[in-house]
């Protein structure tokens, strides 16, 4: 017999892609609700505790709502939101950036998915916080650009119907919900300065952090041995030579690989990762914690 998933929010840029990529696997059966009941909670609650997946593609609060709503022990939840990141009792949705996290995910009831920019951010940072490559301490900066289909439908709209807009830049409050996971995850001392920025392509994603090197730092070299090793059997991510430029192109297909790149003359380092918000930074991601949940092939239904 096929498992029961549940797709809370099927209908919004996340929830779409996933069900989509759903179609076909006989792994799964979908539990969907007629669209005058998406809203209903109580139809909601009974799909959700009727499932033994359920992943939510909802903003943050109700998220929170809907994660409440199930009480049945064997469901087991991925959440695609922000608002489980850091909560006690989630497990972090990364497999790949630090061992052990896989068994972790493979072992919980409550998953809760990495966002689209700490995933790239994480996957440079974090290993080499741990390995000692990078100091604490040290005061980070990063520089990311995605593409606009990960601002949801809104933002969707508004680039699609302003075609003037080319880059936009956001964020300048310093208040953005990524910053709490990219503190609490990367082990750095202090939140890294953020600088997120959208351009006018529907996917894609471009996360830098850019070091000057200090006699306490690795040096470039040691930096990408540290994560070709750590990332060396992992399907989904590869470290590569870096040209002299790299490119987010319109009309790419979606894609849940994180490819990662160092560039350095000596005293100028630059980490780079590439990813597709939608893909790894999203819906893929939601994948791959599906499968691990459900102990299948973690690849299942992904596309590298």
């Amino acid at each position: 017999m096929s498992a029961t998933l549940f797709i809370d929010g099927a209908a919004g840029t996340t929830g779409i892609e996933i069900a989509q990529r759903m179609q076909g696997r006989n792994e799964f059966t979908l539990i969907t609700l007629a669209d005058d009941k998406r809203k209903d909670d109580d139809a909601r609650r009974e799909a959700i505790n009727d499932a033994d997946y359920v992943i939510l593609c909802l903003p943050d609060e109700a998220a929170v709502s809907a994660a409440a709503m199930a009480q049945n022990p064997r469901t087991k939840i991925i959440d695609a939101s922000s608002a489980h990141r850091t909560s006690q009792g989630w497990s972090y949705g990364f497999p790949e950036f630090r061992k052990g996290q896989r068994a972790e995910i493979a072992s919980s009831n409550r998953i809760s998915n990495p966002g689209c920019y700490p995933t790239g951010f994480l996957a440079l940072i974090t290993p080499l916080i741990a390995g000692g490559l990078i100091p604490a301490d040290t005061p980070i900066t990063c520089n990311a650009v995605s593409g606009y289909s990960g601002g949801g439908k809104a933002l969707i709209n508004r680039f699609e119907q302003e075609a003037s807009i080319g880059f936009r830049a956001y964020g300048l409050s310093m208040g953005h919900k990524h910053m709490p996971e990219m503190k609490h995850y990367s082990g750095l001392d202090h939140a890294p300065l953020f600088a997120p920025s959208v351009v006018h392509a529907f996917r894609g994603m471009f996360v830098e952090i850019p070091l000057i090197r200090t006699s306490a730092m690795a040096s470039a070299d040691d930096m990408l041995a540290c994560l070709t090793d750590l990332y060396r059997q992992e399907p989904l991510i590869s470290t590569l030579p870096h040209s002299d430029e790299l490119l987010i192109r319109n009309g790419c297909d979606a894609h849940d690989g994180l490819d990662l790149y160092v560039a350095g003359d000596g005293n100028h380092i630059r980490l780079i990762a590439m990813l597709d918000n939608l893909g790894k930074g999203a819906s893929g991601a939601a994948i791959q914690n599906l499968n691990i949940a459900a102990g299948l092939t973690e690849t299942l239904g992904l596309r590298v």
